[in-house]
């Protein structure tokens, strides 16, 4: 695996732990199915208590890296995932009204979990070079997805679905234990507050940086549409006359060239200029809706799932790894908590944006979707041209910060790769 050379283990450790907690993630997957089945609630009680948890995911998301800027990242991501872990385990035993209080609290310290590890991550590798490090997280997080729902479906047919729960739970403390045992608890940039009180606030650094606030807004919109796919587009499908199981070969065709693809494309591209990259990918997502606007046909939906499987794994990972180089090291947490919180922002937006769109007026979903996709890609292929603090106008390759490579910091003591801001 020479693509994993330049890979410190740190972030070797953090994908494993990534990939064991994705595992047991059943949570979200079977919790609409839970409580309409099990719970006996309605469809629109699920809804509400699905929506808050949501609401909650990605508000973790949006606040955990700024936690960790003043209380060290590793601190946050065990206390995240013990919050959650014990919080899992009692759901099944709650009462209705109990699950509008803890889900939304579950499903927040989840969130500044994948906060706080994506921080984890930026600190313990040095700039442009991270793109191959959070391709390998996303690769084992996509891994993970790819054993844990089927897992779930065996746990819950053979046992009970309050088994799911606790299994969750119990993953999740486990994931805990891990961590805190291959992550020293002193003395490494993991454990270290990072907050200057001296050093500009967030709103400044942002302001000084104009292509982070255009990619930030830009994937707010394509991840609206991104998330289509697993809502409106089922609906679509299957209105067209597609099976429940066509739409499921389309979701295996995007895990699987993901799984197949994206860490070999995150090492051949990465000597390419970022923002090129994450524009054409968005451009792809576009692309792929677009073929959906004259029907649904079984080549036009696979030409689909394609382009916009090549889109997402070019953008995904190289726009987190381009956030975390632009971010100033006293705010590093900060910066990819709210790239975490806008790349799931889609979540929340997408279910009632799309269907609302969708039951109005059919026809102009997806056409509306290509034209918010490419919009957005259009945007960060414009943003090129504006200069980020200290840096030149972004027209070649990043292979590494002018004056040569960067040294790798130490992967046991995570020192900073990059100096305080002033």
């Amino acid at each position: 695996m020479g693509m994993l050379r330049d890979v410190p283990r740190t972030v070797r450790f953090l994908a494993f732990g990534a990939f064991l907690n994705t595992v047991v993630s059943f949570t979200f997957v079977y919790l609409f199915v839970y409580l309409t089945g099990p719970r006996g609630l309605s469809v629109t009680q699920a809804g509400v208590i699905s929506g808050i948890g949501g609401i909650g995911l990605v508000a973790g998301n949006f606040t955990g890296g700024w936690f960790g800027d003043r209380y060290g990242h590793r601190r946050m991501l065990l206390l995240g995932a013990c919050v959650s872990g014990a919080a899992l385990v009692t759901l099944p035993v709650l009462p209705v009204a109990g699950l509008y209080a803890v889900l939304p609290l579950t499903q927040y310290a989840s969130g500044v979990v994948r906060a706080a590890n994506a921080a984890l991550v930026a600190v313990s590798v040095p700039e442009g070079s991270r793109g191959q490090s959070f391709a390998l997280t996303r690769f084992a997080s996509n891994g993970g997805f790819t054993v844990g729902p089927p897992l779930g479906a065996l746990v819950a047919a053979r046992f009970s679905y309050d088994w799911l729960f606790l299994a969750d739970g119990l993953g999740t403390l486990l994931f805990a234990a891990y961590t805190a045992k291959v992550l020293p608890a002193r003395g490494t940039a993991h454990s270290r507050p990072s907050h200057d009180p001296a050093a500009p606030a967030l709103r400044r650094e942002l302001l000084a940086r104009p292509a982070v606030l255009v990619l930030l807004a830009a994937i707010v919109c394509v991840d609206l549409v991104y998330r289509q796919l697993y809502s409106t587009l089922p609906v679509f499908l299957a209105d067209q006359g597609r099976s429940t199981q066509f739409y499921g070969w389309l979701l295996a065709i995007n895990g699987g060239v993901i799984l197949c693809l994206e860490l070999p494309a995150a090492h051949a591209l990465r000597n390419r200029a970022p923002l090129s990259i994450v524009g054409t990918g968005l451009l792809l997502v576009g692309a792929g809706y677009a073929v959906l606007i004259p029907g649904a046909g079984a080549l036009f939906a696979v030409t689909m799932m394609v382009s916009l499987t090549a889109g997402e794994i070019l953008y995904k990972t190289t726009a987190t790894a381009y956030v975390a180089d632009q971010a100033p090291a006293h705010a590093q947490g900060s910066f990819q908590s709210l790239y975490a919180g806008v790349s799931i922002s889609g979540q929340v937006l997408a279910p009632p944006l799309g269907g609302a769109l969708y039951a109005a007026a059919p026809a102009l979903l997806w056409p509306v979707c290509a034209v918010l996709a490419g919009g957005a890609g259009a945007a960060v292929l414009a943003a090129r041209r504006l200069r980020e603090p200290g840096k030149p106008v972004q027209t070649g390759a990043p292979g590494g910060p002018p004056g040569g490579p960067v040294r790798r910091p130490d992967a046991e003591t995570g020192s900073p790769a990059r100096p305080p801001a002033g």
